[in-house]
């Protein structure tokens, strides 16, 4: 069998996809792969260097922002692993990101629920006030919220994954998951 890597750009995506995985019966060390956050999608040059073609030649497969996404190509196509849509090369992206796609999966009263469920709905609703927010739709406030205080991206995407009814996942997420199993 061999190895996959699945190339995201943080952590808080890593837990994301490993909730995931785990809730779809994977089992991801005796599946061989392995998620490994690039620290932004910015590095990805480095980890196909170290894990693609010209290096240990596993297979690879990611998750990415579409604001990421070209770079991605382009990075991807130079490393020898392909050219073309990303999806068909294992790629997948997510619109904004992946806490947007969270958001419009789960619902924003779904949402709100997990934050209260933390006992942040307070804070929440103070960063609604604040001048720059107000007019703002709540999607965005959520996305400032998820990313505005340092560990919050990573503390809420594996709550945001499991509050996820079952086949109700992002689709960039889903497939990717999904994608674990077609390389077996």
């Amino acid at each position: 069998m061999q190895a996959t890597t699945v190339l995201v750009e943080g952590e808080s995506d890593r837990l994301a996809v490993e909730v995931l995985a785990r809730q779809c019966g994977h089992d991801l060390h005796a599946e061989q792969v392995t998620v490994v956050p690039m620290g932004g999608a910015t590095s990805i040059v480095r980890f196909l260097e170290r894990y693609g073609p010209a290096g240990a030649n596993h297979r690879l497969l990611g998750l990415c922002d579409e604001g990421e996404s070209r770079g991605i190509a382009r990075a991807l196509a130079r490393a020898g692993v392909g050219s073309g849509p990303l999806d068909e090369l294992g790629f997948y992206v997510c619109r904004a990101d992946l806490e947007d796609e969270l958001i419009r999966s789960l619902g924003i009263e779904a949402v709100l629920g997990v934050i209260e469920a933390q006992g942040e709905l307070a804070s929440f609703r103070l960063l609604q006030r604040q001048p720059s927010q107000r007019g703002q739709p709540v999607p965005a406030q959520l996305r400032r919220f998820f990313g505005g205080r340092s560990g919050n991206k990573i503390r809420y995407a594996p709550l945001l994954v499991s509050a996820v009814p079952a086949g109700q996942a992002p689709e960039p997420l889903t497939r990717l998951v999904e994608a674990f199993a077609c390389g077996s």
